[in-house]
Parts: C-alpha cells; structure tokens; sequence
C-alpha cells in the first residue's frame, strides 16, 4: 500500500513539473515580471495572446520597457503591430529615443514607415544629429581650350527625416554633383580659371539646390583636389589630322588606280590601232596585184613604188644613223 501511494506521488509530481514547464513556455512569467519592475503594465493574458500569434514577447516588451525609461508614450499595440508587419522593433524604438533626446520631431509613425521603406532609421536620426561627409571620386571634365581638368569633391550631407520616404539616395546626390562639376569645368574658357578658383565649382554647383527630391540636405560642397589630366582638345586634333591624311591618301591611291588603269586602256587602244594599221598594210600588196592583173599600173610604175620606198627606207636609216651621232657627239 505504501509503494502505491510512493508512486502515484511520484508521478503527480513528474505531471506537476511537466505542466508548469508547459505554463512557463507558454507564459513568459519572467518577461511579465520584469515589466512589472519597470513599471509598465502589461496582462499576462497579453503575452500569452502574443505567442499564439506567433510573436516573440521579449522582441515587443523589451523595447517598450526600453521606451518607457526613456519617456515616450508607445503602447503594446503599436510594436506589436509593426513586428508583425516585419519590421524591427527594437531599432524604431531606439531611433525614437535618440530623435527625443535630439529635440527632432519624430513620430513612432513615421518612424516604422521608414523603417518598413528598408532604410535605417536610426542611422538617419543620427545623420540628422552628426552629418555625413561624402567623398566622390574624380570626376573629369573639359575646359573650352581643351585641357581636362579631374576634381573630387567632398559633400556634406545631413538626413532630411521628412523626405527619407520617397528620397533619393546618396548615388543621386554623387551623380548630380559630378553633373554639375563637369558642366561648371566645361563652361571655363581655361582651365587656368579652375585652378585658381576651384571654389568657383563648389558655389555654382551648391547654388543649383542638387538635394531637391532625396533624402538629404546638402550644406557645403567642397573641393577636396583639382588635377590636370590630358589636352583633349591637342588629342583631338591630332586624330582628326590623321585622320584627314588617312582620307588624302585613300584618295590618292584612288586616283594612282585610275591613272594605271587610263593608262592600260590606252595601250589597248594603240595595240587595236596598230593591228587595224597592219591589217590595212596587208590589203596593198592583193591592192597592187589586182590593179596589175586588171591593168591599172603597169610593170615600171609597180618598179617606182618599190624604188620610192626603197628610198624612203635608205632616207630614213640614214637620218637615224645621223642622230645617233649627234647623240654621242653631245655626251
């Protein structure tokens, strides 16, 4: 009898302590506790409502205990509810606390807007406190005489909390500056006047208001280098001038191609006319014989055609051998 009641106490016990394991999962009671301590009222039915929502307590509670030292009004509802729609609790809460100790309006609204948007809020309060400095990197542009002038820029940036939803970036910001860099370079007549006066860039390109429509608010823009790069303009002559010379004597090629081929045409031509001159000296001999045969000539004048032309030939070698003399004689 006394080993049955031995174990039936044994086994209430081991329900006891299961139970209370479950109760203690299922109920934060520490949690509760120590929200208790802090002063901030919160049901336990709460947190047992939170974990059958599938909410970490300690990822709402503890920023609001964190909140309410701090003095802000923020309720369970509110944090609970941008948990759930996955933002970070914890990093809204200390972005308020730092934008209270700041005296910057913000709202826990707002807050969990741009925290929802994907930017850091409480990076954003702390750029609003201590201003980002933004380094670009050298960016090149031509004065009017052709030299390039490369310069880089330090910009100042300080978050604008109101425009963090919808703003542009910090790649916006570089871009529009780098614009306005090459378009201030470019409107030099020499880049002389850039270097003496490179806060010429910095205060014509603040002067455009670059910061409309991003999330920042530019206060200076300063002109960390200026360096000389290439004579552009030297470069582009000189390729233009080789440019024209490449064209010149394609040109010239053009013209030496249809001088050579003028040229074989006229050859052609001289063979064609000498083949019709010996195909007409090969229609006088048969000339000849038919006048002889239809009694035309007769016997002697052929004998003083062939005399004359045997004189003719003697007259002409004998001038020949006259000039070659000449020739040798003036050498």
């Amino acid at each position: 009898m006394l080993a049955g009641n031995t174990v039936l106490l044994l086994v209430a016990i081991a329900a006891a302590i299961i139970l209370l394991s479950i109760l203690l999962t299922l109920v934060p009671v520490m949690l509760w506790v120590s929200a208790l301590a802090a002063g901030v009222k919160i049901s336990i039915f709460t947190l047992v409502g939170m974990r059958l929502r599938r909410v970490i307590p300690s990822r709402v509670v503890n920023p609001l205990i964190k909140a309410s030292k701090a003095g802000l009004d923020l309720s369970i509802n509110q944090l609970e509810s941008h948990y759930l729609a996955g933002g970070n609790v914890d990093r809204v809460v200390n972005a308020l606390i730092a934008a209270h100790r700041a005296n910057i309006e913000l709202s826990f609204e707002r807050a969990a807007a741009i925290d929802l948007a994907g930017r850091d809020v409480l990076e954003a309060v702390q750029m609003s406190v201590n201003p980002k400095v933004i380094e670009t990197p050298f960016i090149a542009g031509v004065a009017m005489n052709g030299i390039e002038v490369k310069a880089k820029a330090r910009i100042t940036v300080r978050a604008n909390i109101d425009r963090l939803v919808g703003g542009a970036g910090e790649e916006t910001i570089v871009a529009r500056v780098g614009e306005g860099i090459i378009s201030t370079i470019g409107s030099s007549d020499h880049h002389k006047k850039v270097l003496e006066n490179p806060d010429m860039i910095s205060q014509t390109v603040l002067n455009k208001g670059l910061d409309s429509g991003t999330a920042f608010e530019i206060l200076s823009i300063d002109i960390a280098d200026v360096d000389i790069g290439k004579n552009i303009g030297a470069e582009l002559q000189t390729e233009q001038a080789e440019a024209d010379k490449n064209i010149a004597q394609a040109k010239a090629e053009e013209r030496r191609a249809m001088a050579v081929a003028n040229e074989q045409e006229m050859l052609a031509r001289v063979q064609e006319m000498r083949a019709k001159v010996v195909e007409a000296e090969a229609d006088v001999p048969r000339a000849m014989g038919e006048a002889l045969r239809s009694g035309n000539i007769g016997v002697m004048d052929y004998l003083n055609i062939q005399n004359l032309s045997a004189d003719t030939d003697m007259r002409g070698a004998i001038g020949d051998m006259t000039g070659k003399k000449k020739e040798n004689e003036g050498k």
